[in-house]
């Protein structure tokens, strides 16, 4: 049976590239959506990309993937701080969970460096750039067992 891996991916993500290049780079959306496809293919596994900017989407989409996918990974964006029904969501999902950031949001300003959402996850990983979604996926194929035995070299993600 294939792995299937979900990447979802919250409010004005849709805008990476454009908004605020300084802190989240020049790759867009598009680009890691490509380069994750293409590692996907690498894995062997099934990937399902989404973006939102509705919280009630986010929710619906959590809930949906407890029963068909594998481990999920979630850039929360501007739901990391505040949503409780996000990390609601999250706490029912019964497997693996790689939230992930782009920027060290750790290093960031004190509206920007807490997020709820960790406590609900398997693992964090930020500050990595646009490359973080090809370690989040090869992390999340290795927490369910299928990853292979070899793998390329690191392959990049759009301009860094």
């Amino acid at each position: 049976m294939t792995v299937r891996l979900t990447i979802l991916n919250g409010s004005n993500l849709n805008l990476l590239g454009e908004r605020e290049p300084e802190i989240y780079g020049s790759t867009t959306l598009a680009a890691i959506e490509k380069s994750c496809s293409e590692f996907a293919e690498i894995l062997g596994v099934e990937l399902q990309f989404l973006q939102t900017n509705h919280e009630g989407v986010m929710v619906d989409w959590i809930q949906e993937m407890r029963h068909s996918s594998d481990a999920l990974i979630i850039n929360p964006a501007g739901y990391s701080f505040h949503s409780i029904p996000v990390l609601d969501a999250l706490k029912i999902y019964p497997h693996p969970i790689i939230e992930l950031h782009i920027s060290n949001i750790h290093a960031r300003d004190d509206l920007h460096k807490h997020s709820i959402q960790s406590g609900a996850v398997t693992s964090v990983i930020c500050g990595l750039g646009a490359y973080g979604y090809i370690v989040a996926m090869q992390s999340a194929a290795r927490m369910v067992g299928e990853i292979p035995d070899t793998l390329p070299a690191p392959i990049s993600v759009g301009p860094v």
